[in-house]
């Protein structure tokens, strides 16, 4: 038995062998077994190659919510690229028998060479939208399922918090501080669902570098704290980063801190930031106080556990700037969107791709290939989600009315990912696309209270 400070090693107790270092950049195990087992009974019995549809989709929207937002799709397209097999991954799946050698031998070479349509990302979508669509065979494209549901879930959770949380600030802008309250991964993922849903900036530098995101921060209590007055601390924060910076005027008492932050920085002070107490009154007092000392211009920034409703409730508060943590990297109170990956055609014993749907009670699903359109009425408002169904040549032949919006885009062809979708550029296009999509929703869709989808999903089956 060896003794070492605080920890007592026996000698007798068998060493595991420790897994391999586990390698950020791969995504191929981030996936369940079942996905695997069902690729290799596939490879046995010869269906593994039949040509398949695959369809995201919702069956219903969070409750009281009037509309969804798709977020995650450029981030399953950068994780395509690297959804491979490699040495260890594959050691590791036949030494504990996940598969058999004929399974690890299709996946040594796994590629995905199919295509991926699916809505714009940044899109709103409702109740049965076909957000994506994954074609290729069985074997290549079912083992994707987790984690496209793990991303687009997650992220598309996190967008529409964002988005009902910008709507209800209307023009004033919303920064994303929520890392510390997540999986240092899911931050990132966080931060850029967040600006997709109308986010100004965010606090996680990796998510500013990754993806080109505006980045924000100042200091925080400690940094009051560990000087030896509130006017020192002050000084020092105005001597680094100038005298357009926020100051945290509520360590110790807001108006004396907000009488010490317009002494260090003067009338030209950035900004003030409130982070507890009652934000409603504590703003209407220091916003009067600041414009007695002269600051007219200085913006007051509130923070502490805030949500859409809260936000909204801040409505006639003279505040300029919101910070969201919690609440928005959970989704606020809806971490998931339930989305869900269906086989919805596949190719029969003679060669002709048909419709499959799920028959389960509460988990219906519509089976066979869809395209999807948003009518508009006269004014550019939408008035329905169109879910056009049909055979293959008539789908590719359908036209689609003057009034309609067509809301799928190619993502991947043959395999290859169309790169607009990808890194900062996507986010940009992404965030774009939400707020016009957004802004043609019907009049009441941005409520909070709670109230059914603002669209109703029509389905046209073509002849």
């Amino acid at each position: 038995m060896a003794t070492l400070p605080g920890l007592t090693v026996h000698d007798d107790v068998p060493r595991l062998t420790p897994p391999p270092a586990y390698a950020p950049g791969r995504t191929s195990l981030l996936t369940d077994r079942y996905e695997l087992t069902m690729l290799q009974a596939a490879l046995a019995d010869g269906t593994a190659e039949r040509h398949c549809v695959f369809e995201v989709f919702t069956r219903r929207l969070p409750a009281g919510r009037r509309y969804g937002v798709l977020a995650g799709t450029g981030r399953v397209l950068e994780a395509l690229g690297s959804f491979r097999f490699e040495d260890a991954e594959l050691e590791w799946l036949g030494r504990e028998r996940i598969v058999d050698d004929r399974t690890l031998a299709y996946l040594a070479d796994y590629r995905f060479t199919g295509s991926i349509t699916g809505y714009a990302e940044g899109e709103t979508y409702f109740p049965q939208s076909p957000v994506l669509v994954v074609e290729g065979t069985f074997a290549e494209a079912v083992i994707l399922e987790t984690l496209v549901l793990s991303v687009l879930n997650y992220d598309s959770a996190v967008a529409a918090a964002a988005s009902r949380m910008t709507s209800a600030a209307v023009d004033r802008p919303c920064l994303e501080m929520g890392a510390r309250r997540a999986h240092e991964q899911a931050a990132v993922a966080a931060s850029r669902a967040a600006v997709i849903g109308g986010f100004a900036g965010t606090s996680d530098l990796e998510a500013g570098r990754r993806y080109g995101l505006p980045t924000i921060g100042t200091a925080a209590h400690a940094f009051t704290l560990l000087h030896d007055d509130e006017e020192s601390a002050f000084a020092s924060q105005v001597a680094s980063l100038g005298a357009g910076t926020t100051l945290l005027v509520d360590t110790y008492d807001v108006r004396t801190g907000v009488e010490r932050a317009v002494a260090a920085a003067g009338t030209g002070l950035g900004a003030v930031r409130l982070d507890s107490g009652d934000l409603m009154g504590l703003a209407v007092d220091v916003r009067r106080q600041l414009d007695d000392l002269g600051a007219t211009g200085t913006k007051i920034v509130v923070t502490s556990d805030l949500d859409e409703h809260a936000i909204a409730a801040l409505a006639s508060a003279p505040v300029d700037t919101y910070g969201v943590g919690t609440s928005l990297v959970t989704g606020s109170g809806s971490p998931t969107c339930g989305m869900v990956y269906k086989l919805v055609a596949r190719e029969g014993r003679d060669g002709v791709l048909e419709p499959v749907a799920k028959a389960s009670t509460l988990k219906t699903s519509a089976g066979g290939r869809k395209v999807a359109a948003r009518r508009l009425d006269g004014d550019g408002r939408a008035v329905e989600e169109l879910v056009v169904t049909g055979d293959d040549l008539a789908l590719r032949s359908w036209a689609v009315p003057d009034d309609t919006r067509p809301l799928h885009v190619p993502l991947v062809t043959d395999g290859a990912v169309d790169t607009r979708w990808t890194g900062p550029s996507g986010v940009q296009a992404a965030a774009r696309r939400h707020a016009e999509s957004r802004a043609e929703l019907p009049r009441g869709a941005r409520r909070l209270s709670v109230g059914d989808p603002a669209l109703d999903t029509v389905y046209l089956r073509l002849p």
